[in-house]
């Protein structure tokens, strides 16, 4: 908008923002003079265009007038140029010099001016610019930048004036994934969403806070964005915006600071001690010198924390002590009351009872409010504590144990309960509740399913007296995903639990997700669930996991409409109830089921962006990279897959999720068998079934016995295939699994004893259209087959697959349908070179590319280069993402 307001004279365009938004990294595209307007108290009238005239002395190519010579005085640089200086009434003298200047500028011709801080501008130069635009020299552009908090009078040139032709651009901060872009950019690296969202939210997205944040950090972690630095520039400015502001501003400023929040006029001036109407007035000096903004009607803070942060940090210590104190008391007449501000105020203000007493009470409103993240990380907080009795540790630490596992704090946790272990102040009952909080824990992070397994059984012995809990341990030792320990192991822990469950509503129901998920992936099916009733936060949240738990096993098993059934309820009730990671492992199973289902459009990118935000726990982000992998199978990005393939625990096994390290070896083996390596797929055969046959639940078997029997066939291994076939058939006798029974169909089709029609129809009765697909490939014969196939491929989004099929139609002679249509594409990329260029972006060769969509590398060659063509670029690398 810009540029071409600019190209288009005579112009004027308004570039409008506030500090640091980007308004002169915006101007300094344009090839034009620039001045900029000075924070002067005393400024040189006409200053800033004298600066840009003289800049541009020589553009000068028409002929002066003799009015121009009025002008000697003030650009002796132009004085050999200029025609004498004109006599005449010294009364019309700055009507004189306003038209000289005007036509200096019409002799110029085509000019660009970029005046910068036109909100410093003396009243003189508002004017000059009034008479210019009045009748605006033909060739001008003028561009202004302003900030409208610092403008006088709240207008551009000192009056309501709207020249003609005139064009206003509003630089607005960078929202969340801008912010994210830009942090990624300065650090040359990946950034988290959580950091992300959390740096947007400290610097209200202003790009120049961002950069002097990330600049003063250089470390992507959320946790450091409060004890990073401010800036030297930023604290600077805003120590510049307060100098010369009343003492009573400057204490509303204070107090405003140390209250951290937006409030309104009755709360700042308790807390500063001064009048409703003294306080009115300094706020609104504030505002006018752009140290406090109004975010919410009649409530007024700091644009972004690290403004704050400048003027918190200038108090001395008793001064902020007292502010504390005082927010303390006005806060506390409040209702409902602010218990985590009241929190916060009392540790700061030294009131360490009053701090613990609030604390408390924060953490457990926001827990019964869904906000585990602020329950757990208040709890952290008061424990860590050195000054803290002992008996309130035991108190805060079983509330911790009993918080954390609703949470996404893996890492925090993790360390605090290690930290409270080594607490001479624990006692040892609750020392045993503490190591099961850790192990609990630990089994959800990535290489840690071992060690948190340990650190339960660890803790059993020191739980004696807390059956309830102790059961709690048992029954997560049931769970037969949890690494490679054998089944016989899990039934153990599985057996004690369910002879000794107790009828206490929250507890029953918590053990009964593990119990019952446990049976489904061992024996394929369970009675209907008559739904426990759960009357309280904690019970509520079980019921989520319950309904979760078992919607998760049926989906593993092939038992999808029930996965879906509970599934839907149990994502319902998680975030109702505020259990973000029991929403979390909900999500990642509707994008497994979404997958099978053919429900691929925007898969991807759920998938990627749900990673992130779970991106320390492996139950849920395991299972979402075994998505991507399938995907960017089907879609012939093999290096994407493996990458996902390898996130699921490929070279860790002992502590990965099993059913999903299981089927990340199946995809594997899909994938080698793609690329013709007969002798790779049979050993990623073997490391997946070698898992499989540790555990013993062969429920899991249909993501990797039809694979593992193709890849035996091809690598010459026939007797491994029959015996893996057989030993298949031997576990389902008494196992209700529909998935490992189709996989077991196809197995017998691949050794001639069953149809692969037989075998697609058992897919297409479980609601799997691309496996379904993949096996009606396998009895097309007839170039009209192929092509229907090719087609569903195509809906669905399996590029590979879709283009084998018609490379099938080419070697036998067929007729392949032009995937044009009857219009041409113009600059738009073909649905061919869409395939192509979404390879070329991720980093792919020529060469991999022919070989993924069955093109010859002469054919890529042609459509790699009408790409960069239509995408008007000039090198695969700017495609790469």
């Amino acid at each position: 908008m810009l540029t071409a307001a600019v190209t288009n004279a005579p112009s004027v365009v308004f570039v409008e923002g506030e500090e640091g938004v980007g308004k002169t990294r915006l101007v300094a595209e344009l090839a034009g003079v620039v001045g900029h307007c000075q924070p002067l108290r005393d400024p040189f009238p006409y200053g800033v265009i004298f600066e840009c005239l003289g800049a541009s002395a020589d553009k000068l190519t028409g002929r002066l007038g003799a009015i121009t010579g009025a002008l000697r005085p003030y650009l002796p640089e132009l004085a050999d140029r200029l025609p004498p200086e004109p006599l005449g009434d010294p009364a019309a003298e700055r009507h004189r010099l306003f038209r000289a200047v005007r036509d200096l500028i019409t002799a110029t011709g085509r000019l660009t001016l970029v005046i910068e801080d036109i909100h410093w501008a003396d009243e003189g130069t508002r004017q000059l610019l009034r008479f210019i635009l009045t009748d605006q020299p033909p060739e001008l552009s003028l561009v202004l930048t302003y900030r409208r908090e610092d403008l006088p009078g709240g207008t551009t040139l000192g009056r309501a004036f709207r020249p003609k032709r005139s064009t206003h651009i509003v630089l607005k901060p960078l929202d969340p994934d801008s912010v994210r872009s830009l942090a990624e950019a300065i650090l040359r690296r990946p950034v988290s969403h959580e950091f992300a969202t959390t740096l947007h939210k400290r610097t209200a997205g202003i790009p120049l806070v961002v950069e002097e944040t990330m600049r003063a950090l250089r470390n992507p972690d959320a946790r450091l964005l409060d004890t990073v630095e401010v800036p030297a520039s930023l604290r600077e400015a805003m120590i510049e915006r307060l100098d010369g502001l009343p003492t009573i501003a400057r204490g509303i400023a204070e107090a405003a600071a140390v209250l951290g929040v937006p409030a309104g006029i009755e709360a700042l001036s308790a807390i500063a001690v001064e009048t409703q109407a003294r306080t009115q007035q300094a706020i609104t000096k504030l505002l006018e010198a752009g140290v406090l903004i109004e975010p919410i009607q009649n409530k007024y803070g700091y644009r972004h924390a690290l403004a704050r942060r400048t003027v918190y940090d200038s108090l001395p210590g008793p001064r902020r002590q007292e502010l504390h104190l005082r927010s303390v008391r006005v806060l506390s007449r409040l209702q409902p009351r602010p218990l985590v501000q009241l929190a916060e105020h009392c540790k700061r203000a030294g009131l360490l009872q009053d701090w613990l007493r609030y604390g408390e009470q924060a953490a457990d409103t926001a827990m019964d409010a869904g906000d585990a993240s602020t329950a757990i990380e208040l709890r952290c907080a008061l424990v860590s504590e050195p000054e803290v009795p002992a008996a309130d540790v035991d108190r805060l630490a079983t509330k911790l144990c009993q918080d954390a596992l609703a949470g996404l704090h893996q890492h925090e946790v993790t360390a605090q309960f290690e930290r409270l272990l080594a607490d001479p102040r624990l006692s040892d009952e609750v020392r045993g509740e503490v190591q099961l909080g850790l192990g609990l824990v630990l089994v959800r992070g990535y290489d840690e399913i071992d060690r948190g397994r340990t650190e339960i059984e660890l803790a059993l012995p020191a739980l004696a007296h807390r059956p309830e809990r102790a059961l709690r341990g048992m029954a997560v030792l049931a769970m037969p995903y949890l690494g490679t320990a054998p089944l016989a192991e899990h039934l153990v822990w599985l057996r004690k639990v369910e002879e000794c469950l107790p009828d206490a509503p929250s507890v029953r129901i918590a053990l009964l997700a593990n119990v019952l998920g446990a049976r489904i992936h061992i024996e394929g099916v369970i009675d209907e669930l008559t739904p426990p009733q759960a009357d309280d936060p904690e019970s509520t949240r079980q019921l989520a996991r319950l309904y979760n738990n078992i919607a998760d096993s049926y989906s593993w098993v092939g038992h999808y409409r029930w996965a879906a059934r509970y599934l839907r309820t149990g994502l319902d009730l998680a975030t109702r109830s505020g259990a973000p990671y029991i929403v979390g492992t909900a999500e990642a199973t509707r994008i497994r089921l979404d997958w099978l289902a053919g429900r691929w459009s925007g898969l991807d990118e759920r998938a990627r962006q749900l990673a992130e935000v779970y991106e320390h726990l492996q139950p849920v982000t395991a299972e979402l990279y075994l998505v991507r992998g399938w995907l960017a199978t089907a879609q012939g990005d093999w290096d994407t897959a493996v990458g996902c393939f390898r996130q699921t625990g490929l070279d860790a096994p002992e502590s990965a999720i099993a059913p999903v390290v299981i089927a990340a070896f199946g995809g594997m083996v899909s994938l080698l068998l793609a690329r013709d390596d007969p002798e790779g797929t049979a050993c990623q055969a073997d490391i997946g079934l070698k898992v499989l046959r540790r555990k013993g639940v062969w429920s899991w078997a249909g993501e990797i016995a039809g694979q593992a029997v193709e890849a035996y066939l091809k690598a010459g291994r026939d007797e491994d295939a029959h015996a893996l076939s057989r030993e298949l058939a031997t576990a389902l006798i008494s196992l209700d699994a529909p998935l490992a029974r189709a996989a077991l169909t196809v197995c017998r089709a691949h050794l001639g004893f069953e149809t692969f029609e037989a075998a697609r129809r058992h897919y297409d009765s479980l609601g799997q259209p691309y496996r379904a697909a993949q096996l009606a490939e396998r009895g097309a014969t007839t170039p009209e087959a192929l092509n229907e196939l090719a087609a569903q491929y195509e809906l669905l989004g399996a590029t590979t697959d879709a283009a084998r099929c018609r490379h099938l139609i080419r070697t036998t002679g067929g007729p392949v349908p032009s995937r044009r249509g009857r219009r041409g594409y113009g600059n738009e990329l073909s649905p061919r070179e869409l395939d192509v260029a979404r390879l070329l972006a991720a980093g792919q060769t020529n060469r991999e590319i022919a070989s993924a969509l069955f093109l010859s590398r002469r054919t890529v060659e042609q459509h790699v280069a009408n790409i960069l063509r239509k995408m008007g670029v000039s090198s695969r690398q700017d495609l790469i993402s």
